[in-house]
């Protein structure tokens, strides 16, 4: 029996692979077959960490290249963006061309993550497919961008995007404040000239987000409904989690560190304290030094995911001695299988640098938050958790703007201390689970979504 074929492509950075590859596998249980489509160097990173749990024939992994030359840093956003869009539209084509030539189920519907959206649009209406958009960030995010002529209007930022001043900007009432030196863009160093680059790149994304067939997205209206009002024709399809589908996730680019969850069996309920901040963020070594003295000093269980690349040799970071004093109640990984992690009943709280992705998947378990967000909308995602769902504290940096362990105990005791943080917690964890079900919100939008291709 011929099966309907989706071509999914994501932006090329963990936080988008994840969940676009989540979408796919709820695809694939719904009887269609998806060509997932990563950049040459990620999808080596996929493929070399998959775990067995993974079949082809479920999902097609494929790549194309970025226009990035082998040895170049991938983490350099400006030049990603920069060589993305030379390439990987006329690679696209070929590839739907190719997969059209040899095989029967021809594609019939391209999802776009938001950050490759452009190009994606422009080969699906040249091939005549339909196109979806898939936004992978809280709709908060978008309702940003969205806001940005207004906002030079108003002369909270210049045509570059540069804010004019600091300032916190509330878009509505129940929604986050941000600081204008916090926005989207304005906050991942690299100077202005990146800067610049990167809000164009943005403002690029609203336009052609907006031309898209559908437009869905990796969040529940349940949790932000005044951003999901701000932004026309968006619909809510998440949170998107392995576990709604009783699966492993994929997707990852580390190989995961699964002894961990041995170690949490040994572990009291409630009681360990989880510390993972993602794909990008970097920390020096002094802040480094505070953070693993910090988690000493909580005197709790800590698992601590230090990927190789988090400071200049992490291996060697750690303050002398820290490794054998914490030997009895810390456990140091390269990298988690963060979702099965945080539903462990051992967990006490998520010490998170507040992607959307780590933002759902501890929402959904129930877990307060301690907050370190480095860029991006990591901190309209901060402003969620501490200021209008409650179940999360953010840190106050020093005059040298460290943060200080003794910061990090004080903001550790108070967030176990205060019943209210878990209570709260648990109550949007029934909130994201009633939205994901059979008749939920977002299941229903889901389900319009397959008619929708299928039609």
């Amino acid at each position: 029996m011929s099966r309907q074929h989706i071509l999914a492509i994501p932006f090329p950075a963990q936080g988008h692979v994840i969940p676009l590859l989540e979408l796919s596998q709820c695809l694939v249980k719904h009887g269609f077959r998806v060509t997932f489509v990563n950049t040459d160097h990620n999808h080596n990173r996929v493929i070399n960490a998959l775990q067995e749990s993974y079949t082809e024939d479920e999902i097609h992994l494929v790549s194309i290249p970025d226009g990035m030359e082998p040895s170049e840093d991938r983490n350099d956003m400006a030049r990603l963006i920069e060589a993305m869009p030379k390439v990987m539209p006329g690679e696209l084509e070929k590839l739907i061309e190719e997969i059209d030539r040899v095989e029967e189920e021809k594609i019939v519907c391209v999802i776009a993550d938001a950050g490759t959206i452009g190009f994606a649009n422009r080969v699906a209406e040249k091939m005549k497919i339909k196109k979806a958009a898939f936004w992978s960030l809280a709709a908060a995010s978008l309702a940003l961008l969205y806001n940005v002529p207004k906002m030079i209007d108003e002369g909270i930022i210049d045509s570059d995007g540069t804010p004019i001043k600091k300032q916190m900007i509330q878009l509505a009432q129940s929604m986050p404040e941000i600081d204008s030196t916090n926005f989207l863009w304005a906050n991942m160093g690299g100077g202005l000239a990146f800067q610049k680059k990167i809000f164009h790149y943005l403002e690029n994304i609203t336009e052609a987000v907006k031309v898209a067939d559908w437009l869905i997205c990796n969040s529940t209206s349940d949790f932000e409904p005044e951003a999901f009002t701000l932004v026309p024709n968006i619909l809510p399809i998440g949170p998107l989690l392995a576990s709604n589908r009783q699966g492993n996730s994929g997707g990852y680019f580390w190989q995961e560190d699964s002894t961990c969850l041995k170690w949490l069996d040994q572990q009291q309920p409630n009681s360990v304290i989880y510390v993972a901040f993602g794909s990008f963020t970097v920390i020096d070594k002094i802040q480094f030094q505070e953070l693993a003295l910090g988690l000493e000093l909580t005197n709790r269980p800590f698992l601590w995911v230090v990927r190789p690349d988090i400071t200049d040799d992490a291996n060697e970071a750690y303050p002398e001695g820290f490794q054998d004093r914490v030997a009895n109640r810390g456990k140091m990984v390269g990298w988690a299988p963060q979702q099965k992690v945080l539903s462990h009943p051992s967990i006490a709280f998520f010490f998170s640098h507040c992607g959307w992705n780590s933002t759902m998947e501890g929402a959904s378990n129930g877990l307060p938050f301690l907050c370190w967000p480095y860029f991006g909308d990591q901190f309209i995602n901060e402003s969620y958790i501490c200021d209008i769902w409650k179940v999360g504290l953010k840190f106050n940096r020093d005059e040298s703007g460290i943060i200080t362990r003794e910061e990090i105990k004080t903001k550790a005791d108070q967030v176990v201390g205060d019943e209210d943080f878990k209570a709260r917690a648990l109550e949007l964890k029934e909130t994201a689970l009633k939205s994901v079900k059979d008749g939920g919100l977002s299941d229903k939008t889901f389900k319009k979504f397959i008619e929708w291709i299928r039609s």
